[in-house]
């Protein structure tokens, strides 16, 4: 399994803005497009991960909405296998399950096709699970339980970056393994 050298590393992360106080005061956003239009770091990125996961024998690759959806994507054309997005209610046109998770204040929601992981006839197909970042790890959680409940198997939640400080990956990790290509402390 390849890792990234440090330099790689340093490049990665230096390739992605940061907005101070967005979307709210307090918050440095961490800003991917600019990683998105640096064609060399997406594609060290890229690369990466398809090395990493070429031979897991993954079956289908889901993206959490929306920028999960690039990065899973891209890597299920790299894998030669099947995307399924995660995404709010409302999104889907075809019957969805779905699963609730706690905001700080309130309740969100994520779904997914009830037949999304039909394709495949395995006891339980193998799923990655895929987004950008991962902060407090609501959504992520809430994802893997989803793949759970549609009859699938989540064998790993992968983000290009983990905000290690608000410990987001404790929960998930309960449930799957987790890899982050990018940790910031």
């Amino acid at each position: 399994m390849s890792h990234l050298s440090e330099a790689d590393k340093n490049y990665l992360l230096n390739s992605i803005r940061e907005i101070e106080d967005f979307p709210k005061p307090g918050i440095k956003f961490k800003d991917i497009t600019t990683l998105l239009g640096d064609a060399k770091a997406f594609t060290l990125l890229m690369d990466h991960l398809a090395e990493r996961y070429s031979n897991m024998q993954i079956d289908y690759i889901a993206g959490i909405e929306s920028r999960g959806f690039i990065f899973g994507a891209a890597l299920a054309a790299r894998l030669k296998t099947r995307f399924v997005p995660i995404r709010k209610p409302g999104k889907l046109p075809y019957t969805t399950i779905s699963e609730k998770y706690s905001l700080e204040y309130g309740v969100d929601e994520v779904c997914i096709h009830i037949d999304a992981f039909s394709s495949v006839q395995s006891s339980k197909p193998k799923v990655l699970l895929i987004d950008d970042l991962i902060a407090t790890g609501g959504t992520a959680t809430a994802a893997v339980n989803l793949i759970n409940k549609a009859g699938a198997e989540c064998i790993e939640a992968c983000f290009i970056i983990n905000l290690t400080f608000l410990q987001g990956d404790l929960d998930i990790k309960k449930t799957t393994s987790v890899y982050s290509v990018l940790e910031v402390f």
